[in-house]
């Protein structure tokens, strides 16, 4: 019972209690409404937070593929470039190759040409003509009028020039033509032939001789009657008016011109053709030379026949004549002309088959000799 008694109020002091808890109910409310407050905007930056951490995955998610996507971009592109590096160094090595096998041909080219070179000069050497006109004393006694030939026709001439067949003859050796073929036939069979000098004997060698090539050909000459070469034309005019000069200059028969037909002028060369309107005139003013011609001053020009030739039927020929041999090792003993006596003496004895002798030609230790053969002789030794 006392429990009881002591549970009550005493003196009014239970309702000051409950006001007590009604101002703190109150303000634990207030402190209630304001952390929900600041719960509910807690929740606002959480969830604004988690939207901008959802958006930054996403950004980064892209961001990520973006890398990943570029990454393999650039492992491509290292892979093609890598690929065309090696197909670059592939081509160099197979252009490199080519450029060393075009200067391995060239090379080589290079020496055939050269060999072609070689042979060729000295195809020359050997198809070189060389021939002397005769001097012959001409006495001009009167100048003979002829009639004008109005023919206009070219002159058309053809020459046939034929080499003479040639054999170079060294010292210690000789050169003997019999007149039958026969008897040179019969001494080559022979490889040494012992020919009496007195009180010594000299071994010789026979052998055939083999004659340089030789060519016969015919050169067709036309010279026109109505064309004169000019050149040495040195005067910078103009084209038109040159022709207009070198017309009137060479129209004049004072200087032995005459009537001019047309002119053609080349600036580039300075020379230039004169065709006349009757033959003769051309051939008159060719052996001179030179003509003077008219310009801004008198100027001495050289003149020339205009002609064209044709090489044709061109024949080559080589062999070794049949009736003349070649002696080899021939010693030095004596006089000169004791040796050609002894050995025309040996060569034309029956009993050593020799025969008679057309011609001996001999040469000494020392020197030399260049032996052209007759025209008959050539055509004998043809083949």
């Amino acid at each position: 019972m006392a429990d009881v008694c002591n549970n009550r109020p005493v003196n009014g002091k239970e309702d000051g209690g409950l006001q007590e808890d009604t101002r703190d109910t109150e303000e634990a409310k207030k402190e209630l409404d304001t952390w929900k407050t600041k719960a509910e905007k807690a929740d606002d930056v959480k969830d604004r937070m988690i939207l901008e951490k959802l958006e930054e995955d996403e950004t980064k998610s892209k961001a990520q593929q973006e890398l990943v996507a570029r990454a393999q971009k650039q492992e491509e592109c290292q892979k093609e470039s890598t690929k065309r590096i090696n197909s670059v160094q592939a081509e160099i090595l197979r252009l490199a190759g080519r450029k060393q096998n075009l200067l391995d041909k060239l090379k080589g080219y290079q020496v055939v040409l050269q060999a072609k070179r070689a042979e060729s000069t000295k195809l020359k050497c050997k198809f070189k003509i060389y021939t002397q006109v005769p001097d012959t004393a001409i006495e001009f006694k009167a100048q003979i009028k002829e009639e004008r030939d109005e023919n206009s026709e070219p002159i058309k001439e053809v020459f046939t020039i034929i080499q003479r067949p040639t054999v170079s003859l060294q010292g210690g050796e000789a050169l003997i033509t019999f007149e039958e073929e026969k008897v040179a036939s019969q001494i080559l069979k022979n490889s040494k032939c012992s020919v009496s000098c007195g009180n010594i004997s000299l071994d010789v060698k026979p052998k055939r001789i083999t004659m340089d090539p030789t060519v016969k050909f015919e050169v067709h000459l036309e010279v026109s009657r109505r064309e004169l070469k000019v050149s040495g034309i040195v005067d910078g005019m103009p084209e038109e008016r040159m022709k207009e000069r070198l017309k009137m200059s060479f129209s004049r028969p004072s200087r032995g011109g005459g009537e001019v037909d047309h002119v053609q002028y080349d600036m580039n060369t300075g020379a230039g053709v004169i065709t006349f309107l009757h033959p003769g005139v051309a051939e008159s003013l060719a052996l001179r030379g030179k003509y003077r011609v008219d310009l801004d001053s008198e100027v001495t020009m050289q003149v020339g026949p205009i002609y064209k030739y044709e090489l044709s039927k061109f024949q080559n020929f080589c062999g070794s004549p049949r009736r003349t041999i070649l002696l080899e090792d021939i010693e030095d003993k004596g006089d000169e002309e004791d040796l050609l006596d002894h050995l025309e003496i040996y060569f034309q004895k029956p009993s050593n088959h020799g025969g008679e002798i057309k011609r001996i030609e001999y040469t000494p230790r020392g020197k030399a000799l260049q032996v052209f053969f007759s025209e008959d002789s050539a055509a004998a030794a043809a083949t």
